[in-house]
Formats: C-alpha cells, structure tokens, sequence
C-alpha cells in the first residue's frame, strides 16, 4: 500500500512538471506575440535581456513544482509591462531609443572601411569578412555601403547593384538631423534647412527624410498615422 502511495505521488509531481511546461509554453508564446516580436534576429539588447529573465523563471517555477505558480507569472507580468512602457517610450524619443537599441554604424563607406567605427563597435576584420562571405560577397572591393545593424547584422550595398548610388539615406529621424550621413552626401544644415523651406516643411514636422537620387524625400509625421 505504502509503495502504492509513493507510486502515485511520483506520477502526480510528473504530471504537474508536465502541465506546467504546457502552460509557460503558451504563457510565453503570448508574451512574445504582446511584445510584437517575430524572430529572434529582431530582438533588440533589452528584448533581449527580457528573453533570459523569463526563461529562467519558467524553469525555476516547472523545477520548484511545489511552489506557487503565481510568483513566476507575476515577475514575468511586470517584465512584459516594463518592456512594452520602454518600446512606448523609445517610439516617441530617438535618444532613449539610442540608449535602449543603440544605433546602426557605418563600417565600409563609399567602399573604405571606417576602421575608427570598428574600434568602437569592438567589431574586428573577421567578423566583417565573415558576414560578408554569408551574402557571397567574395571581397570587400564589391562593397560601396556597409552598416552594422543594432540587431548585429550587416546590410550591404554593392557598387555593382548600384553603381550611381541612388539607394536611399536616412537624413531625418523622427525630427532629428542625421548630421553622418549629411557628411557622407556631402551636404550641410543650410542645404538641408533651405531644401525644408523649399517645401514649406519645418524640421520637427519631418517623420522620416531621405536622400536618393541627388533629391530630398520627405514623409511628415501626419502622414504615417
């Protein structure tokens, strides 16, 4: 009788880790369709860091079978909230999302590499060749544009898919000047004050502005709700 007891109590802990990985399954499976990630690639340094925390509150809660569930759902509820406050925060505020995100560095441009960036970004000449060999660039001579994106990956644009330059450069940022890529066009605040005046816009009323084909795009903030 006694092992019959044991027995069963050994299947109900089995069925409880069972059950408990079921529902954090789910549970974070939710989460990430709240938090609006697709893919792991996407994930931004706090996403990130986000990602780890509830992880290993899951497995704390299906190991610790015994304890109360709700202590791992409400730290991972509040994680969450943090997370989507920060991601409201950062839309309206390019400079805590810089902080949050940080920004996309310029490592090969108009064919040189910004040596100086790399130091910076502690991005060594492997990893560049290494990135550049997954997009079967063969040697940098082909790369006329290359950023290193805050997610880690590497957009590349070769001199043969556009040899006149006409992809596109962001020059304003949710209202902000982006004065590295006014050196790169070689353009300064004037042009770009006198180009906004032109077209009767002000610098705060600008969402998103880029520069192609020797011309000044503008999308205003109106227009993307």
């Amino acid at each position: 009788m006694h092992f019959v007891i044991i027995l069963i109590g050994d299947i109900m802990q089995y069925i409880i880790v069972f059950v408990r990985s079921i529902f954090f399954y789910i549970l974070i499976t939710v989460v990430y369709r709240i938090m609006g990630k697709r893919e792991i690639g996407e994930l931004s340094i706090m996403d990130f860091i986000v990602s780890i925390f509830i992880a290993e509150l899951a497995a704390i809660s299906i190991e610790n079978y015994k304890g109360n569930i709700f202590l791992s759902i409400i730290p991972i509820a509040a994680l969450v909230l943090l997370q989507i406050l920060a991601s409201k925060i950062s839309l309206k505020s390019q400079n805590v999302r810089n902080v949050i995100d940080g920004e996309p560095s310029v490592i090969i441009n108009r064919g040189k590499i910004n040596f100086q960036e790399m130091l910076k970004q502690r991005y060594n000449l492997d990893d560049l060749l290494t990135q550049l060999r997954a997009k079967s660039i063969k040697s940098i001579e082909e790369v006329d544009y290359a950023i290193l994106e805050t997610s880690g990956k590497l957009s590349v644009f070769k001199r043969e898919d556009d040899k006149e330059r006409t992809y596109p450069l962001p020059v304003i940022i949710d209202g902000k000047i982006q004065e590295d890529v006014l050196i790169q066009i070689h353009k300064n605040k004037n042009w770009l004050n006198k180009a906004l005046n032109d077209q009767g816009y002000q610098l705060e009323d600008i969402f998103y502005g880029f520069y192609q084909k020797q011309k000044l795009f503008l999308i205003k903030k109106e227009n993307i709700n």
